[in-house]
């Protein structure tokens, strides 16, 4: 990857930031702009500098990473978020999906997996650690007493979920499908629209649940 990609690590574990900024060190067009202990310090870096790339934790002193991510992505909408997550927060990741964030990381992360994540979510697409999709694997087997029947979708529109929930970016579902990038983005504004998502990863939730992709 040519081009410098700036990231800013919000956790309140300093072991743990120390750790990450490691496996960053390793990957060379990374570039570690802060680190914060909580959300409140990080909100206030966005006055000054937008990072590319945030690495968000969920349970966080002072402001958790749920709320910092909404104030961010308001102030900066085009501010890209990954969350980061330990086995034990089920209940958090539906909420980090309505906030806005792109993709979520285990703690127990590898460089290959960050490398991996970091790309996919900087070049537009949306990351899910494996382990990740035992959540939603849950959320189907669930009762849902407030559940209502899938939206009806046309083949190309089932096309483009496909490749969204297989992490692709626009261009390179543009460069699949033989399609002009701005045809992919008005398809999938049409999705959110159907479905009443705000947001690529609520949408991979939705269609996980209805069962309309396969994972």
């Amino acid at each position: 990857m040519d081009q410098q990609v700036k990231i800013a690590i919000v956790d309140d574990h300093e072991i743990f930031r120390n750790g990450l900024k490691m496996v960053l060190g390793k990957l060379k067009y990374t570039k570690v702009i802060g680190e914060f202990s909580n959300g409140q310090e990080f909100i206030k870096l966005l006055s000054s500098q937008v990072p590319d790339i945030v690495l968000m934790d969920i349970e966080m002193p002072v402001i958790n990473g749920i709320e910092t991510t909404e104030k961010a992505i308001a102030l900066y909408p085009q501010l890209k978020v990954i969350a980061l997550t330990m086995f034990n927060e089920d209940q958090y990741i539906q909420s980090m999906i309505d906030a806005g964030v792109k993709g979520f990381l285990i703690k127990n992360i590898n460089k290959e997996t960050l490398d991996k994540a970091i790309q996919t979510v900087y070049n537009g697409g949306n990351y899910y650690s494996e382990e990740l999709f035992d959540y939603f694997t849950k959320q189907v087997t669930k009762e849902d007493k407030n559940k209502t029947e899938a939206v009806a979708l046309t083949r190309r529109e089932k096309e483009i979920l496909q490749l969204i929930a297989e992490g692709l970016s626009n261009k390179e579902i543009a460069d699949i499908l033989f399609l002009s990038e701005r045809t992919i983005v008005g398809h999938k504004t049409n999705l959110l629209s159907k479905t009443g998502c705000k947001n690529t990863l609520s949408l991979m939730s939705y269609a996980i649940k209805n069962k309309l992709v396969v994972v």
